[in-house]
């Protein structure tokens, strides 16, 4: 139960200087859900919380009630303890729990470029070191250190390294749905290539 959701909800639209109408209508709910949402009848979605925050220019910590103080802001290099899942390296590049997870990512050569991704959200990259092969739907990007790509998370992505050394990359992402492989199609058929 999120009991103090419901009056932030309220307050945020007010600030934003929408009527209840054309946030519901923006977020793809109905008026009446809005209003049970801020009245706290009922509790919102992840999915709703985010299209919320968006519409009112704002962050899902601050629709849940999270101050700036309440989390350390800078993560300093020292404390970005590696975690290796699927071949990938990543380090945490930004405080946890928030609405965007940033992190330092190594892609070595040959891992996971078989698996395309979609789920709810958006995605940022920037690529600091090597080559990195993005495919977007049926469009295939090959990306240079200093490219950046910012897409959102539904169209199915699949993300190899180019280079034998791999690729370093920022990676930015607004994640709704927790363990990766369920975020995962699977392989693509033989034939297909990044």
């Amino acid at each position: 139960m999120l009991p103090s959701v419901a009056p932030r909800l309220r307050a945020l639209r007010r600030r934003a200087i929408l009527t209840l109408e054309s946030a519901a209508r923006t977020a793809g709910l109905s008026p009446a859900h809005l209003s049970r949402l801020e009245t706290g009848q009922r509790q919102p979605s992840l999915p709703v919380l985010l299209a919320l925050a968006r519409i009112y220019g704002t962050t899902v910590s601050e629709l849940l009630g999270e101050t700036a103080a309440d989390r350390d802001a800078v993560v300093r290099a020292a404390d970005m303890e590696p975690t290796k899942a699927g071949g990938w390296t990543y380090w945490q590049a930004g405080a946890a729990g928030r609405g965007m997870q940033a992190l330092r990512v190594h892609v070595p050569y040959g891992a996971q470029g078989d698996i395309v991704r979609v789920h709810p959200g958006e995605e940022w990259l920037y690529v600091l070191q090597g080559r990195l092969r993005l495919r977007l739907g049926d469009t295939a990007h090959l990306l240079a250190p200093g490219d950046s790509a910012h897409f959102d998370s539904l169209t199915p992505h699949r993300i190899a390294a180019a280079d034998r050394d791999g690729a370093e990359l920022l990676f930015v992402h607004t994640l709704l749905q927790s363990p990766t492989a369920a975020l995962c199609l699977g392989p693509t058929t033989r034939g297909e290539t990044s």
